[in-house]
């Protein structure tokens, strides 16, 4: 039996890379030893309502921020999917440490908020999953992905399943969802519906290209490429220039696969949503690049910029970010979590240096 989330909020799409599996897998199909497989992570043995506790204080008193008012809504309906299992918000052991986990599948993918240690005011909380070499965007608020939830249960869940959700959102649906809206809006296509008034997902702007492409309109799937890459869309993530570049690549644009491909490594690389090594090969990047970074987080590297002007509290955050890059290639986050906190003491952030530090 596939996890419920093989319908509703999908996660990353098994598009173009290598080693990008689907996380849409038959649990009992899932091997501990797959090398892109989460990282294991425990569960939290809380109670519906405790865990819902758990996770508003987690991210008050320790990520430092204001926590999304319907997280406790999208606590119960994550724990409705069929395999979801509530774990603690502390239980953060091998992953990047600006994750909050808030559930896990039953194929063992973790969804969960991501704290920006600088976002922009207004910026919410994103909605992600979690494994071994970063993130991949799931919805861009907690209220995108609740309502997403919500519309692909009543349009493609049991009726029984769907009662259960529904029943365990009711909060949520009071301000977000009125049952049968797709429906109602004549709009025939699912996904054209969530794009037009829900907001935009990842996996179905890659979706809606790679159709394009299968149907031999490259033109519209590169327009639609395109599109996903505007700053606007997702700001801070990489992984809509990494399917930008694999998309050229695939049609035989091969010098600007290579200049989206270093664009998008530009960004974090813990957002590009696959191994930097796919990445890098597209952009004809070596290995001098990860040294390039490793000398700059040297006592020669720092004292250059300084010589160079840079205030000493925008140098310890680019050491934050360098060490964050360097720790996504293999996954080794509690290698560098210490020192990632340090950095972000010396740049003025000291509720961020703890929230980084924090694991069970």
């Amino acid at each position: 039996m596939l996890c419920r989330a093989s319908r509703a909020a999908s996660r990353r799409p098994p598009l173009l890379l290598r080693g990008g599996a689907s996380r849409l897998r038959s649990c009992s199909s899932v091997s501990s030893s797959a090398p892109d497989d989460p990282v294991p992570i425990p569960a939290a043995n809380t109670g519906c309502c405790c865990g819902h506790s758990d996770h508003m204080g987690f991210i008050r008193d320790v990520a430092a921020t204001q926590p999304p008012k319907l997280l406790p809504q999208l606590l119960q309906v994550l724990q409705e999917r069929v395999g979801e299992t509530i774990i603690s918000p502390g239980s953060r052991k091998g992953m990047v440490p600006l994750a909050i986990p808030l559930a896990k599948s039953c194929s063992g993918a973790i969804t969960a908020l991501l704290r920006w240690p600088t976002a922009p005011s207004g910026m919410e909380m994103p909605v992600v999953d979690v494994d071994k070499h970063g993130v991949y965007l799931l919805a861009k608020s907690v209220d995108q992905f609740i309502h997403r939830i919500l519309l692909e249960e009543d349009t493609l869940g049991s009726l029984d399943a769907s009662n259960k959700l529904l029943h365990a959102s009711a909060g949520a649906r009071r301000r977000l969802y009125k049952e049968g809206e797709f429906t109602k809006s004549k709009i025939s296509n699912l996904d054209i519906y969530l794009l037009k008034k829900v907001g935009l997902f990842p996996d179905i702007l890659e979706r809606k290209a790679m159709n394009h492409f299968e149907n031999g309109d490259d033109v519209s799937a590169l327009v639609t490429a395109e599109f996903y890459t505007k700053k606007e869309n997702f700001p801070g993530f990489a992984r809509p220039f990494v399917f930008n570049a694999v998309l050229l690549q695939k049609v035989g644009h091969f010098l600007e696969a290579k200049d989206a491909a270093r664009g998008a490594l530009k960004l974090p690389w813990w957002t590009l949503g696959c191994k930097y090594e796919d990445v890098a090969e597209i952009a004809e990047w070596e290995d001098e690049q990860i040294e390039r970074i490793k000398e700059k987080i040297t006592e020669r590297g720092r004292e250059e910029d300084l010589m160079k002007g840079k205030p000493p509290a925008q140098i310890a955050l680019d050491e934050a970010a360098f060490l964050m890059d360097l720790a996504s290639v293999k996954g080794t986050w509690d290698d560098s979590v210490d020192r990632i906190g340090k950095c972000y003491e010396e740049a003025g952030l000291p509720d961020i240096a703890q929230f980084v530090r924090y694991q069970e």
